[in-house]
């Protein structure tokens, strides 16, 4: 990893939307990227203003005034709302501009299908932090090991609850937490077990229950919407023919098994290393980066990835508009369902 200065390649940027997560997120990020912070854009010219002055860019109001003022830019970073999100990002590729741009990427799935019909050759990313943060990239590490087999199921425990009127949230457009947060652990869910190909989901009067995921390999997800104390508080199980993984805020555990027998086994740590549990956790004695927010969640890594494709002509893998619009799918069968296996029509 190097440091924004230390690059001798960059990107020309400029940010839309510099509210309050903007602030605290990705802002913050751009120390660590090859970005060279052009101009910010927001509705509130106040907040604009000195914000630009802090980074020492040029500020606009008008994303309009941004691409005919700042031609050279390579990229925008779009951070406002869903519902905004569409817009600006076809506004984005229809000026040529390259795209990062933050979850929720929209309301409804049809909209993210017209922003894949005009993408062109540009690179456009969604900032789906949970499917980058390093405890899913070691999930997918495993998962795509052969060493330890086909992955067989996923439990995601979220704090959340699933909406009753469902039909009339997506008719009218609304953003209900379902859509907001919920994208974060089915972005893991999905980032890890593929494309969906039925959702059923199954709650309480109170939206408490559980979202069931049948994935196209044949694996199954089970999306725990619960309650309690610490909704800041998330959880994953992975379970394949030849490991267990879990991952509890940001300890992660790769449980291997031992040789076993049910009469005979006397040794729980048998001779070698190739067996028992291994354990991977921040540490927090430091002023180091791996503990830090910006990089146990995976702001880092989802923005260095959008520029590693942009500086070598890739086309993205992970946080594609396929995998956004595959989330949608499952969101939006997900507010429906009321208890009926919902099959993904794409």
């Amino acid at each position: 990893m190097q440091y924004q200065r230390e690059y001798d390649k960059r990107i020309r940027i400029a940010v839309i939307g510099v509210g309050s997560h903007s602030y605290r997120n990705i802002l913050p990020v751009l120390n660590y990227l090859p970005v060279e912070l052009c101009a910010v854009c927001d509705i509130n010219q106040e907040l604009a203003q000195r914000t630009a002055t802090q980074y020492g860019c040029a500020y606009y109001t008008d994303t309009g005034k941004l691409y005919s003022s700042e031609k050279d830019i390579d990229a925008v970073f779009i951070c406002v709302g869903p519902k905004q999100h569409p817009d600006l990002v076809m506004e984005a590729l229809q000026n040529k501009k390259h795209v990062w741009v933050e979850k929720p990427i929209a309301v409804r799935a049809e909209q993210v299908k017209k922003m894949i019909a005009v993408r062109g050759d540009r690179v456009v990313v969604v900032g789906l932090k949970k499917a980058f943060m390093p405890a899913a990239q070691k999930a997918r590490e495993i998962v795509e090991s052969e060493k330890y087999g086909k992955l067989r199921s996923i439990l995601a425990v979220y704090h959340m609850t699933m909406p009753a009127d469902g039909e009339h949230l997506l008719q009218v457009g609304d953003t209900p937490n379902w859509l907001r947060n919920g994208v974060h652990p089915l972005s893991f869910m999905l980032g890890i077990g593929g494309q969906v190909e039925e959702v059923t989901s199954i709650t309480n009067d109170h939206g408490h229950g559980a979202v069931l995921l049948r994935f196209c390999s044949g694996a199954m997800g089970t999306l725990h919407l619960a309650s309690g104390p610490h909704p800041d508080v998330e959880y994953y199980g992975l379970y394949g023919d030849g490991f267990e993984m879990t991952i509890n805020d940001t300890k992660i555990e790769l449980r291997r098994g031992i040789p076993f027998i049910y009469s005979q086994t006397t040794n729980y740590a048998p001779e070698g290393e190739d067996f028992g549990t291994v354990s991977w956790q921040a540490t927090n004695c430091l002023a180091t980066l791996e503990n830090k927010a910006e990089f146990t969640q995976g702001f880092y890594n989802e923005t260095q990835y959008f520029c590693d494709c942009v500086l070598g002509n890739r086309i993205p893998q992970v946080g594609t508009l396929e995998m956004a619009h595959e989330i949608m799918l499952v969101y939006e069968a997900g507010l429906v369902s009321n208890g009926q296996p919902i099959r993904i029509m794409r």
